[in-house]
């Protein structure tokens, strides 16, 4: 049975081809959304609109293959949802890449890299969305992060200090915008078991079964959360039930944070 918080609303995912991004695909188009899923990977898009057209074949779901480094690219993924649904309401910016250097010997070509994707495509994707934004009621724009942006670790300095830059981007989206009716919120994911995990743990020899008892000490509630546990507080801030809520960094961490 549908569902209809975001009934007659168009929303653009990012890194909507796996993970968190289609598992947001899947909970969007079930209360109602209109969806245009942006991702480096051809196949991985067509593999998930195919399956959101076979949950629902009404679905309305558009695809475009972009590197959302790219600003030109980024302005025709919005002009797409123009022509196939007339407007915009959420934006949710998910892609992100990952590196796995030491501080000390990332190289700037590295830096240059994990910015261009996890802070200039956050950025890109804002600029062309905002103007549709601005026009919409109630429009939204959801940044992903990870907990890791206001915690630490060692071995992914790059992507962490790209993630906490978003949380600024975000604040400050939410004092530029407010006037124009637009909410920007975070949300800051835990261990998410994603395809990208469980590919690499594949690739390593490991089993998913393995893999999923891995997790048990890096949040209160001992395991990893899937990709529909981060998808629903997207929903949440996306719609119009948090339509008092802006500038807020959502932490979805299994308590990992307070740890």
């Amino acid at each position: 049975m549908q569902g209809s918080r975001l009934r007659d609303k168009v929303a653009l995912i990012t890194g909507g081809g796996g993970g968190i991004g289609a598992a947001t695909a899947r909970v969007f188009c079930d209360e109602g959304a209109a969806v245009i899923l942006v991702d480096a990977n051809s196949q991985a898009l067509a593999n998930v609109a195919d399956d959101l057209l076979s949950r629902d074949p009404a679905a309305k779901v558009q695809t475009y293959v972009a590197d959302v480094a790219n600003a030109d690219q980024a302005a025709a993924a919005v002009e797409l949802a123009v022509r196939a649904f007339g407007q915009l309401h959420v934006l949710v910016n998910n892609a992100a890449m990952r590196n796995y250097s030491a501080l000390a010997d990332a190289t700037p070509e590295e830096w240059q890299s994990m910015v261009s994707v996890n802070l200039v495509g956050t950025s890109n994707y804002c600029k062309a969305a905002l103007p549709l934004l601005r026009k919409a009621k109630s429009a939204s724009i959801v940044n992903v992060s990870s907990c890791f942006a206001v915690t630490g670790r060692k071995g992914m300095g790059l992507y962490d200090a790209t993630k906490a830059g978003i949380l600024a981007m975000t604040r400050t989206l939410a004092f530029e915008e407010a006037v124009h009716g637009v909410r920007a919120n975070a949300i800051c994911p835990g261990s998410t078991l994603t395809d990208f995990h469980v590919n690499r743990a594949q690739a390593a020899g490991k089993s998913v079964e393995v893999l999923k008892t891995q997790r048990q000490d890096t949040s209160l509630i001992g395991r990893w959360a899937s990709p529909e546990e981060v998808a629903w507080p997207i929903l949440w801030l996306a719609s119009d039930e948090a339509s008092f809520i802006t500038g807020t960094t959502l932490m979805v961490d299994g308590g990992m944070s307070i740890m």
